[in-house]
């Protein structure tokens, strides 16, 4: 297999870090290019030893012209609001890019710099831009040049959500997700809130009803929906002491009465081809047992008195819900096969 040369921008972060990973071992990739602004001139084995023989490259500046001339394609894995002008310099060159930040994932420029507080400089490629959800995106994501990998939460909410939301079963303003991350979905830099004294032993909901992952977990359902009026949620995100992995439970009430094995029939012929989706009837799903892995584990449930239906569903934020999942993106805009290097299961205990 001819090799595709891939430069990774913001390489040392948290997601960051997990693309080096995972791309170190992709058969079809070579890494040749990794930068990080507080990182530069340092070995990648220095900053993360666990990559010491497997990655010999240097961090180096983001400088997104000199990145592009070494690279077939790009992953920029850099802070929100800091990736506008850098991807529209790689799509200037001709490049493929796969966006981590949030600077690309919303439709509306409106919505970005509400929920941002940032003016967005290039709308064009917003417009360009598709969203990096394979199972609902696959089509268009294999035709784009430029892709904006979703957040951990939006993808384990709408994943969840997405059979009833496509078949107008949901009442569209009944929909409450609760959901659960490791304290890596914070990012790398050091603040008081992931300190482990303040984090160890602690459970914490924050950003209530205020949290940027709203509108895009919204837009997406509402493109789902097909209805005409807006789908609202109601989102509480919490922090929880464990390194990686979300856990979102979503709760919401149906347009008409389906009994449960009905409910998981529609959930297996929706994700039926789909190879990083597995549907648990049995057990219920773990951030613990999908860790370091692309899957995505999904549970329906029904609280028969309460008449609530319950979905519940567990990812690692770095895999799935960031690195993995712009890899799956990637592959099928390279025209690869899609699970390339990507199949590992997750690790246990």
């Amino acid at each position: 297999m001819k090799k595709i040369r891939i430069a990774i921008g913001g390489a040392s972060g948290y997601a960051g870090a997990e693309l080096v990973r995972l791309a170190a071992a992709h058969p079809a990739f070579e890494i040749t290019a990794v930068t990080s602004e507080k990182s530069a001139g340092s070995t990648i084995a220095s900053v993360f030893p666990s990559l010491a023989g497997i990655v010999n490259r240097t961090f180096e500046a983001l400088a997104p012209e000199a990145l592009a001339e070494r690279a077939d394609a790009v992953f920029l894995a850099l802070p929100h609001t800091k990736s506008q002008d850098p991807v529209a310099l790689c799509r200037k060159a001709g490049k493929l890019v796969v966006d981590l930040s949030a600077d690309y994932r919303l439709k509306s420029t409106a919505a970005y710099e509400q929920w941002y507080q940032a003016s967005h400089t290039h709308p064009a490629l917003l417009k360009e831009a598709v969203y990096g959800l394979p199972e609902l995106h696959r089509t268009a994501i294999a035709r784009a040049q430029l892709v904006a990998s979703p957040g951990c939460y939006p993808t384990a909410a709408i994943l969840q959500l997405a059979p009833l939301v496509a078949k107008q079963l949901v009442q569209p303003d009944s929909i409450v997700i609760d959901a659960k991350s490791g304290i890596s979905g914070a990012g790398r830099s050091p603040a008081l809130p992931y300190h482990f004294p303040e984090a160890h032993e602690s459970l914490e909901p924050y950003k209530i009803g205020s949290h940027r992952h709203i509108p895009e977990i919204e837009q997406e359902l509402a493109g789902l929906s097909g209805a005409s009026s807006p789908v609202t949620v109601a989102f509480t995100p919490h922090l929880v002491p464990m390194n990686r992995g979300i856990l979102s439970t979503a709760y919401c009430k149906l347009s008409r009465p389906m009994p449960l094995p009905e409910l998981r029939a529609l959930y297996r012929d929706f994700y039926k081809s789909e190879r990083f989706i597995r549907l648990h009837e049995q057990t219920v799903p773990n951030p613990r047992h999908i860790r370091g892995s692309n899957y995505c584990d999904i549970g329906v449930y029904t609280d028969q008195r309460a008449g609530w239906i319950v979905t519940v569903a567990a990812l690692d934020n770095l895999v799935k819900g960031a690195a993995g999942q712009a890899i799956q993106a990637m592959n099928l805009m390279l025209g690869i096969p899609e699970e390339t290097g990507l199949t590992a299961p997750g690790i246990y205990p």
